[in-house]
């Protein structure tokens, strides 16, 4: 991979992780239109795992406030408000660690090719739809007096969306969105909630990488200023998208990003079959 590739592909990494638009599914498409040559898969998924850690680190520096809040409120002993939403934040990431503990080859092999992303952008189009018309009835209609805004049933079935959401294409912040609204979890509650609930997959995942070696073979591979400038593009960038998707899902309808992944998703399927 080359240096202005891996500027580009952060760049895509940065600014459609916190979009309900895939960033998995869309670093697939730009490798596919830069004709970026990796080795094998596995130096790919490495690749996206790297930068997927720059964006949470971006999520950590916007949500630094609310972080550092719930850690005074857990190092209290005690069970307090912060305690109990770390407690659900727990409960959410359950679904994605038997994922990745038991279905980590299976979901390696969705990576394989355009036609899955193409299928699953259709399936977040319509995700974001439902949750945009249906998702505003449900929250009014609940009106949570949950601890936090979301309950412990709440948390762990927004962790299922988010399992699933492993899938290239398939958004996971609009899958966890999506599914919270449905739920009848307020929007600005859902917002932070479903960007604090990935830091500790990502991270762990990161860190799993490096200790078994596979930074060191991909940075062989892809090469290391590709590496780091990826990483930095992605950090960049993720600070903005971040900020900026926070207060689209609070205010603004998410039927245009439904809109964005039903087009997308048909180009690639029409792609996959008459190109």
């Amino acid at each position: 991979m080359e240096w202005f590739e891996g500027i580009i592909m952060g760049l895509i990494q940065g600014l459609t992780e916190f979009l309900p638009v895939s960033s998995s599914g869309h670093l697939m498409i730009g490798r596919e239109i830069l004709g970026i040559q990796m080795p094998d898969d596995e130096a790919f998924l490495s690749f996206e795992i790297i930068v997927h850690a720059a964006t949470v680190l971006a999520t950590i520096v916007v949500f630094r406030k609310q972080i550092w809040d719930l850690l005074c409120g857990l190092f209290q002993f005690r069970y307090n408000d912060q305690t109990d939403y770390i407690l659900k934040i727990g409960v959410s990431m359950v679904p994605v660690f038997v994922v990745g503990m038991f279905f980590k080859d299976a979901v390696k092999a969705l990576f394989d090719g355009l036609l899955v992303v193409g299928c699953a952008l259709l399936l977040t189009s319509v995700l974001l739809y439902l949750s945009d018309v249906l998702g505003r009835k449900s929250a009014d209609k609940e009106a949570s007096a949950h601890r936090g805004g979301i309950s412990y049933l709440q948390a762990f079935v927004v962790g299922l969306a988010q399992a699933v959401a492993v899938i290239p294409g398939l958004s996971r912040s609009g899958s966890t969105i999506s599914t919270g609204l449905l739920c009848g979890v307020k929007r600005d509650v859902m917002a932070q909630f479903s960007f604090l609930m990935v830091l500790v997959p990502i991270l762990g995942e990161a860190f799993l990488d490096l200790l078994d070696g596979g930074f060191a073979q991909s940075a062989q591979a892809i090469g290391m200023p590709a590496l780091v400038l990826g990483f930095v593009s992605a950090f960049l960038s993720g600070l903005f998208a971040c900020k900026v998707m926070i207060d689209l899902v609070k205010r603004a309808s998410l039927k245009w990003f439904a809109l964005y992944c039903a087009i997308i998703g048909a180009g690639i399927l029409a792609y996959c079959f008459f190109a």
